[in-house]
């Protein structure tokens, strides 16, 4: 933990960073290298679908993120390798300290994950709590390739409204983007702030707690057109099935199915994007969805 003066107010933040290296050989995915700085870990890749693929959780003991925190996340998958990559619990960005300067109470998280060819990354973080007064600001990068495989997702809650705990003051901004070679070929940001009022705006997120958004990028399988239309209408018609046509969309860009929701319960969200990827995985790596342990416990 580092320690330091902020107007002669004693402030402590956690810098952690950690980095993986997955490899594929004879003996299917491994995890080749590790290395970490502060209370960032994973204890061992686990295989309940056998060695091609590897489920890792991410470990922090912190439980979550208050001011003056920066979490960096690198995760780098060779070449055939295959990683689906979650979390134990959900990720908390709490109240921001009131007794910082500006600029000293953000709260910082940044994923970046990094597939060579052929390599195939699955990435299912529990939801993001941020609550009310926060100052968080969570990036995810994903760099592939044209012919690797992403399927990812991420589940914000803007305060606690469960426990009648709303987000009213605070802000929080999540940037998405996804690179194809050297090419940005998503680019999504949304800030929420007392400055622009969009949480409660109509064009905004019309006063919904939670907003989440589900990428697919699987070009080299799902190449032909007809195909991905007659997809699309097949994740539409699970949406209608589970009564969540109101809360969910998806559409088809530059080889990326965006599967968005906007509501009101996390766990719904997840749920419904459970149901998608059951669907989906399949089709994109001709495997069954076999969902990690850790979240049945």
């Amino acid at each position: 933990m580092i320690i330091k003066e902020t107007n002669k107010v004693e402030a402590r933040q956690w810098l952690a960073k950690l980095a993986l290296t997955f490899s594929h050989n004879a003996y299917g995915t491994q995890l080749k290298t590790t290395s970490r700085q502060g209370p960032l870990s994973v204890q061992k890749a686990f295989y309940p679908e056998g060695q091609e693929c590897a489920h890792i959780y991410l470990l922090h003991p912190p439980a979550g993120i208050v001011s003056g925190d920066e979490l960096n996340v690198e995760i780098n998958i060779e070449a055939q390798a295959h990683v689906l990559v979650t979390t134990p619990g959900a990720n908390r960005f709490y109240r921001a300290r009131e007794d910082l300067s500006i600029g000293a109470t953000k709260q910082t998280q940044m994923t970046s994950l990094h597939l060579a060819n052929e390599a195939i990354a699955e990435n299912f973080p529990q939801e993001t709590i941020v609550y009310e007064g926060a100052d968080g600001f969570n990036t995810v990068d994903v760099h592939i390739k044209d012919n690797s495989v992403y399927l990812g997702w991420d589940i914000t809650c803007l305060g606690l409204p469960s426990s009648d705990q709303y987000f009213d003051q605070g802000q929080y901004t999540q940037l998405n983007r996804l690179y194809c070679g050297d090419t940005l070929i998503y680019h999504d940001r949304i800030e929420i702030s007392p400055r622009n009022k969009l949480l409660h705006h109509m064009a905004g997120l019309a006063s919904k707690p939670v907003f989440g958004t589900f990428l697919v990028y699987a070009p080299t399988q799902l190449n032909v057109l007809k195909d991905r239309k007659l997809i699309v209408e097949e994740l539409r018609q699970i949406i209608e099935n589970e009564n969540a046509q109101s809360l969910a969309s998806i559409t088809d860009i530059r080889g990326l199915f965006i599967i968005r929701y906007l509501g009101e319960q996390a766990h719904q969200c997840k749920s419904l994007y459970i149901k998608l990827w059951q669907h989906l995985r399949p089709l994109v790596i001709e495997a069954s969805a076999i969902e990690p342990r850790i979240w049945h416990t």
